[in-house]
Protein backbone atom coordinates (compact mmCIF):
# COMPACT_ATOMS: atom_id res chain seq x y z
CA UNK A 1 0.00 0.00 0.00
CA UNK A 2 2.79 2.42 0.94
CA UNK A 3 4.66 1.65 -2.29
CA UNK A 4 1.58 2.52 -4.37
CA UNK A 5 1.14 5.93 -2.71
CA UNK A 6 2.50 8.95 -4.55
CA UNK A 7 2.27 12.72 -4.24
CA UNK A 8 -0.04 12.99 -7.24
CA UNK A 9 -2.79 11.75 -4.93
CA UNK A 10 -2.31 14.68 -2.58
CA UNK A 11 -2.02 17.12 -5.49
CA UNK A 12 -5.23 15.74 -6.99
CA UNK A 13 -7.09 16.42 -3.74
CA UNK A 14 -5.63 19.95 -3.57
CA UNK A 15 -6.41 20.68 -7.23
CA UNK A 16 -10.00 19.43 -6.95
CA UNK A 17 -10.50 21.53 -3.82
CA UNK A 18 -9.08 24.64 -5.51
CA UNK A 19 -11.40 24.21 -8.49
CA UNK A 20 -14.43 24.03 -6.19
CA UNK A 21 -13.27 26.99 -4.10
CA UNK A 22 -12.57 29.03 -7.23
CA UNK A 23 -15.83 28.21 -9.03
CA UNK A 24 -18.16 28.49 -6.03
CA UNK A 25 -18.13 32.30 -5.60
CA UNK A 26 -19.02 32.73 -9.29
CA UNK A 27 -21.44 29.82 -9.75
CA UNK A 28 -23.61 30.39 -6.66
CA UNK A 29 -24.60 34.00 -7.57
CA UNK A 30 -25.37 32.85 -11.11
CA UNK A 31 -27.62 30.10 -9.77
CA UNK A 32 -29.34 32.78 -7.68
CA UNK A 33 -29.87 34.97 -10.73
CA UNK A 34 -31.25 32.07 -12.73
CA UNK A 35 -33.56 31.28 -9.78
CA UNK A 36 -32.31 27.71 -9.61
CA UNK A 37 -33.69 27.42 -6.08
CA UNK A 38 -34.47 24.25 -4.19
CA UNK A 39 -38.10 23.46 -3.43
CA UNK A 40 -38.55 22.04 0.07
CA UNK A 41 -41.18 19.31 0.42
CA UNK A 42 -43.99 20.29 2.76
CA UNK A 43 -44.01 16.94 4.54
CA UNK A 44 -40.39 17.45 5.64
CA UNK A 45 -39.28 18.98 8.96
CA UNK A 46 -40.80 22.45 9.41
CA UNK A 47 -37.37 23.92 10.16
CA UNK A 48 -36.34 23.14 6.58
CA UNK A 49 -38.87 25.53 5.06
CA UNK A 50 -36.42 28.37 5.65
CA UNK A 51 -34.09 26.68 3.14
CA UNK A 52 -36.55 27.11 0.28
CA UNK A 53 -34.98 29.01 -2.57
CA UNK A 54 -31.40 28.05 -1.70
CA UNK A 55 -29.59 27.46 -5.02
CA UNK A 56 -29.24 23.84 -6.07
CA UNK A 57 -27.19 22.06 -8.77
CA UNK A 58 -23.99 22.90 -6.88
CA UNK A 59 -22.81 19.42 -7.81
CA UNK A 60 -21.53 21.04 -10.99
CA UNK A 61 -18.50 22.36 -9.10
CA UNK A 62 -17.84 19.02 -7.37
CA UNK A 63 -17.88 17.07 -10.64
CA UNK A 64 -15.78 19.75 -12.33
CA UNK A 65 -13.16 19.56 -9.59
CA UNK A 66 -12.97 15.76 -9.66
CA UNK A 67 -12.77 15.61 -13.45
CA UNK A 68 -10.10 18.28 -13.86
CA UNK A 69 -7.90 16.97 -11.06
CA UNK A 70 -8.14 13.38 -12.29
CA UNK A 71 -7.30 14.31 -15.89
CA UNK A 72 -4.26 16.29 -14.72
CA UNK A 73 -2.75 13.91 -12.19
CA UNK A 74 -3.88 10.38 -13.19
CA UNK A 75 -2.77 8.41 -16.22
CA UNK A 76 -5.71 8.24 -18.60
CA UNK A 77 -6.15 4.48 -18.52
CA UNK A 78 -9.31 2.61 -19.53
CA UNK A 79 -10.07 2.13 -15.83
CA UNK A 80 -9.89 5.86 -15.18
CA UNK A 81 -11.97 6.55 -18.28
CA UNK A 82 -14.64 4.13 -17.04
CA UNK A 83 -14.63 5.66 -13.55
CA UNK A 84 -15.13 9.13 -15.04
CA UNK A 85 -17.77 7.79 -17.42
CA UNK A 86 -19.84 6.37 -14.55
CA UNK A 87 -19.61 9.65 -12.64
CA UNK A 88 -20.31 11.89 -15.65
CA UNK A 89 -23.11 9.66 -16.89
CA UNK A 90 -24.91 9.99 -13.57
CA UNK A 91 -24.04 13.68 -13.50
CA UNK A 92 -25.97 14.11 -16.76
CA UNK A 93 -28.94 12.18 -15.35
CA UNK A 94 -28.89 14.27 -12.18
CA UNK A 95 -28.51 17.52 -14.10
CA UNK A 96 -31.49 16.70 -16.31
CA UNK A 97 -33.51 15.74 -13.23
CA UNK A 98 -32.69 19.03 -11.48
CA UNK A 99 -33.23 21.07 -14.63
CA UNK A 100 -36.69 19.62 -15.18
CA UNK A 101 -37.65 20.16 -11.53
CA UNK A 102 -36.12 23.59 -11.01
CA UNK A 103 -36.28 25.27 -14.41
CA UNK A 104 -39.24 23.58 -16.09
CA UNK A 105 -41.12 23.44 -12.75
CA UNK A 106 -42.03 19.75 -13.08
CA UNK A 107 -41.73 18.51 -9.50
CA UNK A 108 -41.06 14.86 -10.34
CA UNK A 109 -38.11 15.59 -12.65
CA UNK A 110 -37.05 12.65 -14.79
CA UNK A 111 -39.45 9.74 -14.75
CA UNK A 112 -38.24 6.63 -12.91
CA UNK A 113 -38.19 4.70 -16.19
CA UNK A 114 -35.99 7.34 -17.81
CA UNK A 115 -33.50 7.26 -14.93
CA UNK A 116 -33.39 3.48 -14.92
CA UNK A 117 -32.85 3.37 -18.66
CA UNK A 118 -29.93 5.75 -18.35
CA UNK A 119 -28.39 3.73 -15.51
CA UNK A 120 -28.98 0.49 -17.42
CA UNK A 121 -27.08 1.86 -20.43
CA UNK A 122 -24.21 3.08 -18.21
CA UNK A 123 -23.99 -0.31 -16.48
CA UNK A 124 -23.94 -2.30 -19.73
CA UNK A 125 -21.25 -0.09 -21.29
CA UNK A 126 -19.03 -0.16 -18.19
CA UNK A 127 -19.35 -3.92 -17.73
CA UNK A 128 -18.78 -4.76 -21.39
CA UNK A 129 -15.71 -2.52 -21.75
CA UNK A 130 -14.40 -3.55 -18.34
CA UNK A 131 -14.61 -7.26 -19.13
CA UNK A 132 -13.25 -7.02 -22.66
CA UNK A 133 -10.57 -4.35 -22.29
CA UNK A 134 -9.43 -4.11 -18.65
CA UNK A 135 -9.49 -7.72 -17.49
CA UNK A 136 -12.51 -7.15 -15.25
CA UNK A 137 -13.74 -10.58 -14.27
CA UNK A 138 -17.28 -11.81 -13.81
CA UNK A 139 -16.62 -13.21 -10.37
CA UNK A 140 -17.60 -11.73 -7.03
CA UNK A 141 -15.42 -11.55 -3.93
CA UNK A 142 -17.27 -12.45 -0.74
CA UNK A 143 -16.12 -10.50 2.35
CA UNK A 144 -15.31 -12.41 5.56
CA UNK A 145 -14.85 -15.77 3.82
CA UNK A 146 -12.42 -14.36 1.25
CA UNK A 147 -13.68 -16.55 -1.60
CA UNK A 148 -14.58 -15.53 -5.16
CA UNK A 149 -17.34 -17.05 -7.26
CA UNK A 150 -17.84 -16.75 -11.01
CA UNK A 151 -21.43 -15.66 -11.62
CA UNK A 152 -21.20 -15.38 -15.41
CA UNK A 153 -23.73 -13.17 -17.18
CA UNK A 154 -25.44 -12.45 -13.85
CA UNK A 155 -22.52 -10.08 -13.19
CA UNK A 156 -24.24 -7.59 -15.51
CA UNK A 157 -27.29 -7.71 -13.23
CA UNK A 158 -25.05 -7.17 -10.20
CA UNK A 159 -23.46 -4.08 -11.76
CA UNK A 160 -26.87 -2.63 -12.58
CA UNK A 161 -27.94 -3.25 -8.99
CA UNK A 162 -24.78 -1.67 -7.58
CA UNK A 163 -25.19 1.45 -9.73
CA UNK A 164 -28.89 1.94 -8.99
CA UNK A 165 -28.59 1.10 -5.30
CA UNK A 166 -25.53 3.24 -4.60
CA UNK A 167 -26.64 6.33 -6.50
CA UNK A 168 -30.08 6.28 -4.91
CA UNK A 169 -28.52 5.75 -1.47
CA UNK A 170 -26.31 8.84 -1.77
CA UNK A 171 -29.28 10.76 -3.16
CA UNK A 172 -31.40 9.86 -0.10
CA UNK A 173 -28.57 10.86 2.24
CA UNK A 174 -28.43 14.35 0.75
CA UNK A 175 -31.08 15.79 3.08
CA UNK A 176 -29.15 17.92 5.57
CA UNK A 177 -26.58 20.66 5.09
CA UNK A 178 -23.19 19.03 4.56
CA UNK A 179 -24.36 15.48 5.29
CA UNK A 180 -23.82 13.84 1.90
CA UNK A 181 -20.74 15.88 0.96
CA UNK A 182 -19.00 15.17 4.28
CA UNK A 183 -19.94 11.49 4.27
CA UNK A 184 -18.69 11.18 0.69
CA UNK A 185 -15.40 12.81 1.67
CA UNK A 186 -14.95 10.10 4.31
CA UNK A 187 -16.04 7.31 1.96
CA UNK A 188 -13.67 8.58 -0.74
CA UNK A 189 -10.72 8.31 1.64
CA UNK A 190 -11.86 4.81 2.51
CA UNK A 191 -11.92 3.84 -1.15
CA UNK A 192 -8.54 5.51 -1.71
CA UNK A 193 -7.16 3.05 0.83
CA UNK A 194 -8.90 0.16 -0.97
CA UNK A 195 -7.37 1.29 -4.28
CA UNK A 196 -3.92 1.48 -2.70
CA UNK A 197 -4.42 -1.99 -1.22
CA UNK A 198 -4.85 -3.33 -4.75
CA UNK A 199 -2.07 -1.11 -6.17
CA UNK A 200 -4.54 0.81 -8.32
CA UNK A 201 -2.75 4.15 -8.05
CA UNK A 202 -4.74 5.94 -10.74
CA UNK A 203 -8.06 5.05 -9.14
CA UNK A 204 -6.61 6.20 -5.81
CA UNK A 205 -5.86 9.57 -7.42
CA UNK A 206 -9.48 9.71 -8.57
CA UNK A 207 -10.62 8.90 -5.02
CA UNK A 208 -8.42 11.62 -3.54
CA UNK A 209 -9.80 14.09 -6.07
CA UNK A 210 -13.32 13.25 -4.88
CA UNK A 211 -12.18 13.75 -1.28
CA UNK A 212 -10.74 17.19 -2.05
CA UNK A 213 -13.80 18.32 -4.00
CA UNK A 214 -16.23 17.20 -1.29
CA UNK A 215 -14.25 18.83 1.54
CA UNK A 216 -14.03 22.11 -0.37
CA UNK A 217 -17.76 21.98 -1.18
CA UNK A 218 -18.46 22.01 2.56
CA UNK A 219 -17.37 25.67 2.59
CA UNK A 220 -20.57 26.43 0.71
CA UNK A 221 -22.73 23.49 1.80
CA UNK A 222 -22.16 23.26 5.57
CA UNK A 223 -24.94 24.63 7.77
CA UNK A 224 -26.34 27.11 6.92
CA UNK A 225 -25.89 26.00 3.31
CA UNK A 226 -25.37 28.61 0.60
CA UNK A 227 -25.90 25.97 -2.09
CA UNK A 228 -27.13 22.38 -2.36
CA UNK A 229 -25.48 19.77 -4.59
CA UNK A 230 -28.86 18.62 -5.95
CA UNK A 231 -29.34 15.39 -7.86
CA UNK A 232 -26.62 16.80 -10.12
CA UNK A 233 -24.13 16.11 -7.36
CA UNK A 234 -25.67 13.26 -5.38
CA UNK A 235 -26.20 10.95 -8.36
CA UNK A 236 -22.71 11.74 -9.66
CA UNK A 237 -21.12 11.02 -6.26
CA UNK A 238 -23.11 7.82 -6.03
CA UNK A 239 -21.61 6.99 -9.41
CA UNK A 240 -18.14 7.59 -7.98
CA UNK A 241 -18.72 5.07 -5.19
CA UNK A 242 -20.36 2.50 -7.45
CA UNK A 243 -17.64 2.83 -10.09
CA UNK A 244 -14.87 2.35 -7.54
CA UNK A 245 -16.62 -0.69 -6.09
CA UNK A 246 -16.93 -2.27 -9.54
CA UNK A 247 -13.42 -1.44 -10.77
CA UNK A 248 -11.72 -2.66 -7.57
CA UNK A 249 -13.90 -5.81 -7.50
CA UNK A 250 -15.22 -4.90 -4.04
CA UNK A 251 -18.88 -4.68 -4.98
CA UNK A 252 -20.04 -6.41 -1.78
CA UNK A 253 -17.50 -4.67 0.45
CA UNK A 254 -19.19 -1.47 -0.69
CA UNK A 255 -22.13 -2.44 1.52
CA UNK A 256 -19.84 -2.09 4.57
CA UNK A 257 -17.74 0.83 3.37
CA UNK A 258 -20.84 2.81 2.43
CA UNK A 259 -22.68 1.65 5.53
CA UNK A 260 -24.16 5.07 6.31
CA UNK A 261 -25.77 5.25 2.87
CA UNK A 262 -27.10 1.70 3.29
CA UNK A 263 -28.71 2.61 6.63
CA UNK A 264 -30.31 5.70 5.13
CA UNK A 265 -31.81 3.58 2.36
CA UNK A 266 -32.95 0.81 4.69
CA UNK A 267 -34.70 3.36 6.91
CA UNK A 268 -36.84 4.44 3.95
CA UNK A 269 -37.59 0.84 2.93
CA UNK A 270 -38.52 -0.12 6.50
CA UNK A 271 -40.70 2.98 6.94
CA UNK A 272 -42.61 2.47 3.70
CA UNK A 273 -43.02 -1.28 4.22
CA UNK A 274 -44.21 -0.86 7.81
CA UNK A 275 -46.69 1.87 6.94
CA UNK A 276 -48.15 -0.04 3.99
CA UNK A 277 -48.49 -3.34 5.89
CA UNK A 278 -49.40 -2.19 9.41
CA UNK A 279 -50.32 1.48 9.05
CA UNK A 280 -47.62 2.34 11.60
CA UNK A 281 -44.34 4.22 11.20
CA UNK A 282 -41.11 2.86 12.68
CA UNK A 283 -39.37 6.23 12.53
CA UNK A 284 -40.72 9.72 13.19
CA UNK A 285 -39.66 10.46 9.61
CA UNK A 286 -37.43 8.87 7.01
CA UNK A 287 -34.69 8.92 5.84
CA UNK A 288 -33.35 8.34 9.33
CA UNK A 289 -31.49 11.66 9.61
CA UNK A 290 -34.89 13.37 9.83
CA UNK A 291 -35.90 11.00 12.65
CA UNK A 292 -33.07 12.33 14.82
CA UNK A 293 -33.95 15.92 13.90
CA UNK A 294 -37.49 15.37 15.12
CA UNK A 295 -36.09 13.75 18.28
CA UNK A 296 -34.59 17.15 19.07
CA UNK A 297 -31.06 16.83 17.72
CA UNK A 298 -29.66 19.92 16.02
CA UNK A 299 -28.90 19.61 12.33
CA UNK A 300 -25.16 19.95 12.93
CA UNK A 301 -25.24 17.25 15.63
CA UNK A 302 -26.94 14.82 13.27
CA UNK A 303 -24.46 15.60 10.51
CA UNK A 304 -21.37 15.24 12.72
CA UNK A 305 -22.66 11.98 14.22
CA UNK A 306 -23.40 10.53 10.80
CA UNK A 307 -19.97 11.57 9.49
CA UNK A 308 -18.40 9.69 12.40
CA UNK A 309 -20.61 6.67 11.70
CA UNK A 310 -19.41 6.62 8.09
CA UNK A 311 -15.79 6.81 9.34
CA UNK A 312 -16.42 3.76 11.52
CA UNK A 313 -17.92 1.88 8.56
CA UNK A 314 -14.83 2.67 6.48
CA UNK A 315 -12.53 1.32 9.19
CA UNK A 316 -14.65 -1.83 9.45
CA UNK A 317 -14.49 -2.28 5.66
CA UNK A 318 -10.71 -1.92 5.59
CA UNK A 319 -10.31 -4.38 8.46
CA UNK A 320 -12.62 -6.80 6.66
CA UNK A 321 -10.57 -6.46 3.47
CA UNK A 322 -7.29 -7.00 5.29
CA UNK A 323 -8.34 -10.01 7.35
CA UNK A 324 -10.39 -11.67 4.61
Amino acid sequence: MIEAFNLNMIWAAVAAALVVLAVGPFLIPELHKLKFGQSIREEGPKSHQAKSGTPTMGGIMIVGGITIATLIFADFTIEVALALFVMLGHFVLGFLDDYIKVVLKRNLGLKAKQKLLGQFIIAIIVTYIGINYTGLTQDVWIPFIGQTYDIGWFYYVLVIGVLIGTTNAVNLTDGLDGLASGAMAVASLGFAAVCLYFNKANLAIYSFACFGACVAFLKFNYHPAKVFMGDTGSLALGGVLAGLGILTKTELLLIILGGLFVIETLSVIIQVTSFKTTGKRVFLMSPIHHHFELKGWSETRVVMTFWFAEFVFCILALLTLHYS
